[in-house]
């Protein structure tokens, strides 16, 4: 399969301000736009029912959302709704999510095996079937069924997970898996055995499951500054994610230092704690030079689609601008040699 190029944007905008930056990215050849589901900020799906009217080509969809913050007989209702404006380009993006007790958000005892369940869940609304539900986390009684207008054809599910089991999971029953938080090159194969495991288990054929990365970017002729800002937004999540990497070995100290810092909102101090070799592990980051070749490095280590993730640029018209302009325009030439 080909290898894709998507962007992302998080859900801290005006009504307004979705439409714009749809009728911006819809000027250039992305195949994907994601909307993330972070609490607490707007859940996805209201800011993709804004954006899809004016998105003509690119598929669309969540990156990701809990079930365990919305359940999946909403999932499936919502996602109708997007296909009905969307039709044929519309995927369905699930996860566990992060900082959910913070937010007063409980996740079951079994987030695996709810996972599953959100995904047969929803793909049973979805296909118009009446048999109710009932499984370990989540049941549905017998009469219950979708109410509303159902998407011609079975939609694609990814899935976002950095372990083994969750990705194993998706190698059996997803068509995506997106490592959320990473630019590392030296974890997609890693990444790459934990998916190609669940395939073996379900008797797919490997490579049945495209992996995912997506992660901060910020482009930029100005180079030093767009690295500047991206340590900064980096050292937002860094101390959920750092852990998360097998490949990497970061000092508790610096974690401490990073976390201490942004509890008091000082995001300056707190991404001066960060090199820039770790940077290019979590960020793509630089001049246009910069992030096409981290994308075609992640390219060659497996990855079929790379997403840009928030905040894209400086400012971040001029940035979506840069990718669409010089970046895809590049990378697509890859694609079409390779």
């Amino acid at each position: 399969m080909s290898r894709q190029i998507s962007i992302a944007f998080q859900t801290d905008k005006s009504a307004a301000e979705y439409i714009a930056l749809a009728q911006l990215v819809d000027r250039y050849d992305f195949d994907v736009v994601s909307v993330y589901c972070d609490a607490p900020y707007h859940p996805s799906y209201g800011p993709l029912l804004l954006m899809a009217p004016h998105i003509q080509r690119a598929r669309l969809g969540p990156a990701a959302v809990s079930p365990f913050r919305i359940h999946p007989i909403d999932i499936a209702a919502n996602t109708a709704l997007l296909a009905d404006l969307a039709a044929g380009r519309v995927y369905i993006g699930l996860a566990r999510g992060a900082w959910l007790a913070d937010h007063g958000i409980r996740e079951p005892d079994k987030p695996i095996s709810a996972i599953r369940e959100a995904v047969e869940i929803i793909r049973m609304l979805l296909s118009g079937q009446t048999s109710g539900y009932q499984g370990r986390v989540y049941q549905i009684a017998q009469y219950v069924h979708a109410l509303y207008p159902l998407p011609p054809d079975p939609l694609p599910v990814m899935i976002g997970s950095w372990g083994p089991k969750l990705s194993a999971l998706a190698g059996e029953i997803a068509d995506e898996v997106k490592v959320g938080g990473s630019a590392n090159p030296e974890l997609a194969p890693i990444m790459l055995r934990y998916i190609q495991e669940g395939e073996q288990n379900a008797g797919r054929l490997p490579g049945s499951v495209g992996l995912v990365m997506g992660s901060v970017t910020v482009v930029d002729e100005d180079r030093d500054l767009a690295r500047k800002l991206a340590k900064e937004k980096v050292s937002m999540y860094l101390p959920v994610v750092a852990a998360l990497d097998s490949t990497l070995k970061v000092e508790p100290d610096l974690i401490k230092r990073v976390r201490k810092a942004g509890e008091v909102g000082d995001w300056v101090t707190a991404g001066r704690q960060i090199s820039d070799e770790l940077l290019d592990r979590f960020a793509l980051a630089g001049d246009v030079h910069d992030i096409i070749q981290r994308t075609l490095a992640l390219y060659d280590a497996g990855v079929r689609r790379v997403e840009f993730g928030t905040p894209h640029g400086i400012r971040g018209e001029n940035g979506i601008n840069i990718l669409g302009k010089r970046v895809i325009p590049a990378l697509k030439d890859y694609v079409w040699r390779g």
